[in-house]
């Protein structure tokens, strides 16, 4: 039986940051001497309290001010994997009024540059490619999927061994779920003496949440096809 093969897409990343900052419950503000965390207090995300301009336009209700500031945001694995840090998100820029979490209306920060960390490097991304991005369809769901993955359905997860091209080493000690976007499934390999992920594409993106579950389903069918044995040790 030939092994399950997709092309491997991946989210751009001007996708991956919007994505970042649709999902995130909290950000850091660091300003004028001001370190604060805010968190999702009223349903509309971190973001919802910080309102993106362009230099070249004028905020409404804009100040003669201009306050350096620092948004940050960390993308932490939802599953207990090693190093469960998967990116940061440092967004920085100048206010237009001093900050305050207590405000009724959302802050105006004149854009300056969008900084995506991940362990394959540093990306920064304009204003007009974060704004055209849309965020991934399972963004917010992606954590709920996955922990029921690992607590509801754990001896299915090295089942999707099977389709991991190269073969897996022998030292293979655990394997779990690190991701999951449009594109597919990441899952996280550890050795004894360190880890890779693997990524498990989906034919085609996905476009709406419903169709999510089908997708990791039609995984695991085709790993059940798949002659190539558990890599994991008894």
């Amino acid at each position: 039986m030939r092994p399950f093969t997709a092309p491997a897409g991946r989210p751009h990343p001007a996708e991956r940051l919007r994505s970042i900052l649709a999902a995130a419950h909290s950000m850091n503000v660091v300003t004028d001497g001001l370190h604060e965390e805010v968190h999702r207090l009223d349903g509309t995300g971190p973001m919802g309290h910080v309102h993106l301009h362009d230099p070249s336009e004028d905020c409404q209700a804009a100040g003669t001010a201009r306050i350096p500031v620092r948004l940050e945001f960390t993308d932490i694995a939802p599953t207990p994997v090693r190093e469960r840090l998967r990116a940061r998100v440092t967004l920085t820029g100048l206010l237009t009024a001093p900050y305050t979490s207590e405000a009724t209306t959302s802050t105006c920060m004149v854009f300056g540059q969008a900084l995506l960390e991940e362990a394959e490097g540093r990306t920064f991304v304009g204003l007009d490619a974060l704004q055209a991005a849309e965020p991934d369809p399972l963004a917010g769901a992606e954590a709920s999927l996955l922990t029921h993955l690992v607590a509801g359905h754990a001896e299915l997860v090295p089942l999707l061994l099977r389709l991991v091209r190269p073969r897996p080493d022998r030292d293979l000690v655990r394997v779990l779920p690190v991701a999951l976007d449009r594109y597919g499934l990441t899952l996280r390999l550890e050795h004894r003496t360190g880890h890779h992920d693997a990524r498990l594409p989906f034919p085609t993106p996905v476009t709406d949440i419903d169709q999510a579950g089908p997708r990791i389903h039609a995984l695991l069918a085709a790993a059940r096809r798949s002659s190539h044995p558990n890599s994991l040790p008894a």
